[in-house]
């Protein structure tokens, strides 16, 4: 009786016995999803709406990140106006 489960079960999951024997591997073709050979049919279509025009959808951005107090801690301070500017002379020598 377990033989004809375990051969049920190899029937139904698609898995065959034979081994490609001589190691090479083995490719097949896949199909392309395109109906035509217009590159715009591949493209989402276009609904109406607030939420069609994908340019706007920056505005629809989350608020800006603030550090927490530990982070902000660990991070050096800005320097001054004088130091930048001295800075920007000695790297434009």
């Amino acid at each position: 009786m377990p033989s004809i489960f375990s051969n049920l079960r190899k029937k139904m999951s698609g898995k065959s016995e034979q081994k490609n024997e001589s190691g090479e591997q083995n490719f097949s073709i896949q199909p392309h999803p395109a109906k035509t050979n217009d590159p715009a049919d591949l493209m989402p279509e276009q609904t109406g709406g607030l939420a069609s025009n994908p340019n706007a959808g920056a505005f629809h951005a989350r608020d800006p990140h603030v550090p927490s107090q530990q982070v902000m801690a660990g991070m050096e301070k800005p320097l001054s106006r004088e130091e930048l500017q001295a800075r920007q002379a000695e790297l434009n020598k």
